[in-house]
C-alpha cells in the first residue's frame, strides 16, 4: 500500500476488494449461522463477477486504449491489474480454506453435498431417472475439437469440460464442453436418503457428470474425466455517440454485443485434465494477463445465496418488518398531509409506499403520480400500483432508467408493460443515469390550485430488496420539498431545455451539477469554525467515498480540527491517518445481514445542524454524471431519528471494521458490552413504535 504522501487517495479498485474481504470475514466468522456463511460466500463470488465484468474490463480497455481512454480511473491500469491479480488470489485462497470449513460443519449438522461418486444404489436410480425426465433435453454436448469457430460461452454460466479416452488406447483423447443448464433447473437437486436426519444434496453439474457414459455412449468410450470452468467477460455496455441510433436500440445492442465481451478472467478446477486446458487457453484466445484463476471443484458460488435451507440446526430467524406506529390506521396520504414520516427499512414495513400509490390510483382529487424507477421486484407492486392508476384515468409519468447495469433487460420490459397500459415512459438523459428515488403526486384542490405529495428516498424502490438493504424514506407533503421534486421532474421531461429547472431548487441539492457545490460550502463553514476554536463536526454515511476533489476537501477539513466521523459500507479511498491531521479521523464500515444501502450526512452548522438523506455517494458518477436528489430532514424529531441511529452505529463493536491506511479490515473491539447496530436499531425502532402506541402519541 502507498503511504498517504505518496499518493492523494487509495486507490478505488483496491478499496473496492477490501470491501469484498469483508464480506469474506462474515462467511469465515463462526457465530454466524451456517446457512448464512454460505450466503455470504456466495455474495463474495457474485461481486467478485461484477468486478470483473465492469472495473477490471475498464482498467484493461484503458490499457488498450492508452492516452485516448477518456475515463475517470487510475493513472497506472496496469499495477492496478497486477495488485489485483495478486490480491484476488489470495482471496481465493482464503475463501477456498472457509469453504472447506464449511463443508465440516454442514456434515456435523447431517447435511451432506454428495459429489457423482459417493452415491447408494438408490441415490443411483433417482439420479438417473432425473437426469433423463428433467436434464437430458436441456444438456447440448458439444465435440469441440470438430467445431472450426469456437462456440460463445456465456458469461454467468458454468461449464463442464470433459475428457473421454478408452482404458486400452489412452493417448488418443476427446474433448467435449457441455454447459449446465442452471438457469433452467437451478444448482441443487435434494437426494433421497434412508436416514430421516440426514440431508443429501447433490449439484446440478455432478448429476451430468454421472450421467456421462450415457451422454457419450455412441462414441465408445469407458474413460471419463469433467471439470467445472468459468469466463467472465467485458459486460459494460458501451452507449456511443451515434445520435442516429436511440437509447433503446443502442441497450439492446448493447446486451447482445455484451455476450461476445472479451474475456476478462478464466477461472478453473485445478485438478483440471492439463491437455484440455491448455486447449481452452488457445481457443479462447488467453494469456496469462487474462486472470487465468485456479480454483477448486466447485465455481459460481452466487447460486449458493439460494442453498437448500433444509436440515439447518442453528437458524437465525430474521426479524420481520413492522409498521412504522403512525400508518397502522388511517390512509398514508391523509397522515403525510399532517406530518412528514420517515421509513427506515428493513425495519418498517415497505408496504407503506406501495398504498401510497394504490391511494393515489383511486384518489378523485388525485391528477398525475411521477415516479423514477432504477431498480424493481420481478414481481413489481410499484409497477401495478402505477397501471391502477393509469386505467383510473390518472397521468402517470415514469423514469424508467434503462442503464441500471445488469437490469437493462428487466427495465425495458417494465417499460413496454407500462407504455402499453397508457403510461408516458421517460427514459434518456443524454451522458447522465437518474439515479435518484422520487415520488410526485399531484392533487388538484377545489380551489384550482395543485398541491404536491410524495417522497424522496435513499434507496431502490423494490419490495424484495427493502427486507435486506438498509435505506431511509421521507413520506411528505412539505411543499418546499415537493416543488423541488416538481421541478426535478420538469427536467427529466425537457432534460435539453429544462436545466434552469435544477437550477431553481432552493431546498433539495440536485446532481449533477450542485451537490459537490453545496456540500463543498459546509465543509469550508466546518472549516472556518474550527480555526476559530468552536465546534465543527461532518457525520457521514455513504456506500461509496472516491471522489478526490471530496476527500482532499476532508483531508483540509481534518487538518483544521474537524471533527470527522465516517461509516462507508463500500469503495473507500480516503487515508485517515496522518501526523497533520488535528483531529483524528473515525472511519468504520459496517457489514453484517443487512446491506448497509443508505446516505445520511450531518453537518454541525454553528449549532443549526443540517441533516440530509440522499440517492448519492460521493463519487465522480454520482457527482457529476448522474440525476440525484439530496433532500433536508427539517422535522426535529425525524432529525434526531436518523441521528440516533447514526450513533448506534458509530458505537458497533461487533460488526464494525476500521477503515485504516492500509485497509487491514480489523474489527473495532472494546471494552464495553457488545453492541451491534443492526439489531440495536431494531430495537430501538420497534421500542419507539411500542410507546407510541401505548401512549397514543404522535
Amino acid at each position: 500500500m502507498a503511504t498517504h504522501d505518496k499518493r492523494k487517495t487509495i486507490a478505488r479498485d483496491i478499496s473496492w476488494l477490501a470491501f469484498n474481504a469483508r464480506v469474506l470475514q462474515e462467511a469465515a466468522d463462526a457465530t454466524v449461522p451456517l446457512r448464512e456463511r454460505i450466503k455470504f460466500l456466495g455474495i463474495f463470488s457474485n461481486n467478485l463477477d461484477e468486478f470483473f465484468r465492469v472495473r477490471v474490463a475498464a482498467l484493461r480497455r484503458m490499457i488498450q486504449l492508452g492516452s485516448k481512454a477518456n475515463m475517470h480511473l487510475e493513472n497506472d491500469p496496469q499495477q492496478i491489474l497486477d495488485e489485483i491479480q495478486m490480491t484476488v488470489l489470495n482471496h481465493q485462497g482464503e475463501f477456498n480454506r472457509i469453504w472447506e470449513d464449511v463443508q465440516k460443519k454442514l456434515n456435523e449438522q447431517k447435511i451432506f453435498l454428495r459429489t457423482e461418486k459417493e452415491l447408494t444404489h438408490e441415490q443411483q436410480a433417482f439420479i438417473r431417472n432425473y437426469y433423463e425426465d428433467e436434464v437430458s433435453s436441456v444438456v447440448i454436448p458439444l465435440m469441440i475439437e470438430n467445431i472450426p469457430d469456437f462456440p460463445a460461452l456465456r458469461d454467468k454460466s458454468i461449464y463442464l469440460g470433459v475428457v473421454m479416452w478408452k482404458k486400452e488406447s489412452a493417448l488418443k483423447r476427446k474433448y467435449a464442453l457441455i454447459e449446465v443448464p442452471s438457469r433452467t433447473l437451478g444448482r441443487f437437486t435434494i437426494l433421497p436418503s434412508s436416514k430421516p436426519e440426514e440431508t443429501n444434496i447433490i449439484l446440478l453439474e455432478d448429476i451430468i457428470r454421472f450421467n456421462l457414459p450415457d451422454i457419450f455412449s455412441y462414441f465408445g468410450y469407458d474413460q471419463y474425466n469433467a471439470h467445472v470452468f468459468k469466463v467472465t467477460r467485458d459486460s459494460e455496455i458501451d452507449i456511443d455517440e451515434d445520435f442516429s441510433t436511440n437509447i433503446i436500440q443502442k441497450i439492446e445492442k448493447g446486451i447482445k454485443n455484451r455476450r461476445k465481451g472479451k474475456p476478462v478472467r478464466f477461472v478453473y478446477d485445478r485438478e483440471m485434465d492439463s491437455g484440455l486446458l491448455e486447449y481452452l487457453i488457445r481457443r479462447l484466445n488467453l494469456s496469462k494477463r487474462d486472470n487465468l484463476i485456479p480454483g477448486g471443484r466447485i465455481h459460481n458460488f452466487k447460486h449458493f445465496m439460494d442453498f437448500p435451507d433444509h436440515g439447518f440446526t442453528d437458524k437465525r430467524l430474521r426479524k420481520k418488518p413492522f409498521d412504522h406506529p403512525m400508518l397502522t390506521k388511517d390512509r398514508v396520504s391523509d397522515v403525510i398531509m399532517e406530518k412528514d414520516v420517515l421509513l427506515h427499512f428493513p425495519y418498517h414495513s415497505f408496504a407503506p409506499l406501495i398504498d401510497l400509490l394504490r391511494e393515489a390510483a383511486f384518489d378523485p382529487e388525485v391528477i398525475s403520480i411521477k415516479i423514477t424507477c432504477y431498480r424493481l421486484a420481478p414481481q413489481s407492486k410499484i409497477i401495478n400500483a402505477l397501471i391502477n392508476a393509469v386505467r383510473n384515468g390518472k397521468e402517470v409519468v415514469v423514469m424508467m432508467e434503462l442503464r441500471a447495469r445488469f437490469e437493462e433487460e428487466a427495465n425495458l420490459e417494465w417499460k413496454e408493460r407500462l407504455e402499453e397500459e397508457g403510461a408516458k415512459v421517460l427514459v434518456e438523459i443524454p451522458n447522465m443515469k437518474v439515479h435518484s428515488k422520487i415520488c410526485l403526486i399531484t392533487k388538484k384542490r377545489k380551489d384550482n390550485t395543485n398541491f404536491f405529495y410524495g417522497f424522496v428516498s435513499t434507496g431502490n424502490l423494490s419490495e424484495r430488496t427493502a427486507k435486506l438493504y438498509g435505506d431511509h424514506c421521507l413520506l411528505t407533503s412539505n411543499q418546499k420539498i415537493m416543488s423541488d421534486v416538481n421541478r426535478i421532474f420538469n427536467y427529466l421531461e425537457q432534460p435539453k431545455t429544462g436545466a434552469n429547472f435544477l437550477k431553481d431548487c432552493r431546498y433539495i441539492i440536485p446532481s449533477p451539477m450542485f451537490v459537490k457545490r453545496e456540500m463543498i460550502k459546509l465543509i469550508d463553514e466546518e472549516i472556518r469554525q474550527a480555526r476559530k476554536k468552536k465546534p465543527a463536526a461532518i457525520t457521514l454515511k455513504m456506500n461509496s467515498l472516491s471522489d478526490e476533489d471530496m476527500i482532499q476537501k476532508l483531508y483540509e477539513a481534518a487538518r483544521a480540527g474537524v471533527q470527522i466521523k465516517l461509516i462507508i459500507r463500500g469503495i473507500f479511498c480516503m487515508f485517515t491517518e496522518h501526523k497533520k491531521y488535528e483531529m483524528p479521523v473515525r472511519a468504520i464500515s459496517i457489514v453484517d445481514e443487512y446491506l448497509e444501502h443508505a446516505r445520511v450526512w450531518v453537518f454541525h452548522n454553528r449549532g443549526k445542524e443540517k441533516v440530509y438523506i440522499s440517492s448519492a455517494d460521493w463519487m465522480k458518477r454520482n457527482l457529476e454524471h448522474r440525476v440525484e436528489a439530496t433532500c433536508p430532514v427539517f422535522h426535529d424529531q425525524l432529525r434526531q431519528e436518523l441521528k440516533d441511529i447514526l450513533d448506534i452505529q458509530l458505537q458497533d463493536n461487533v460488526k464494525a471494521r476500521w477503515l485504516d491506511n492500509e485497509l487491514s479490515n480489523e474489527y473495532v473491539r472494546t471494552t464495553k458490552k457488545k453492541i451491534r447496530s443492526q439489531v440495536e436499531i431494531y430495537n430501538y425502532l420497534y421500542n419507539k413504535t411500542k410507546q407510541t402506541r401505548e401512549t397514543g402519541s404522535n
